[in-house]
């Protein structure tokens, strides 16, 4: 029953050790224990100002990432207008280039199968002269044979032509 109901004395001695270890405690353990309290608590405040500091630089970086990444987009729409621009008035160019070929072509044709065409004339009128003169020969020869008749037609020209 001892440990049920301590004894005057027994308390007495407890609360002067509990007073001293409190003392000691004071005096040594809570200054330390407090000031390292307040430095944790100090590295956890700067820790999070830190943080937050860091949220608002990433922030700020993928606002900026964004408006490169537009701006990027706006360079690239502007090439690919430019680009189309730069196909469309080549292949223009090239269009109006070889219309004027085919034209040129086409009228180096032309004058080409009109003089074939008047060679041709010149040569066919060439050739039925030439025939003509031929048959004319061939059908006076025929007829003159006879030596009075030859001298006979020649002066019936000589009459009708005139001498200037």
């Amino acid at each position: 029953m001892n440990l049920i109901n301590p004894g005057f004395g027994l308390v007495i001695w407890m609360t002067l050790a509990f007073g001293i270890l409190l003392w000691v405690l004071a005096k040594f353990a809570w200054p330390a224990i407090t000031s390292a309290l307040a430095e944790r608590e100090k590295s956890i405040e700067e820790a999070l100002l830190s943080a937050e500091k860091a949220r608002e630089a990433m922030e700020n970086l993928k606002l900026d990432n964004e408006e490169l990444i537009r701006a990027a987009k706006d360079d690239r729409d502007d090439i690919l207008k430019e680009a189309r621009t730069l196909k469309d008035k080549i292949i223009n160019d090239a269009k109006g280039k070889a219309q004027i070929a085919a034209d040129k072509i086409v009228e180096t044709a032309r004058e080409r199968i009109e003089s074939e065409k008047k060679a041709a004339i010149v040569d066919i009128k060439n050739t039925i002269a030439t025939y003509s003169i031929e048959i004319a020969e061939k059908i006076l020869r025929e007829e003159l044979k006879d030596k009075k008749q030859q001298t006979a037609y020649a002066v019936k020209l000589l009459k009708e032509t005139n001498l200037n």
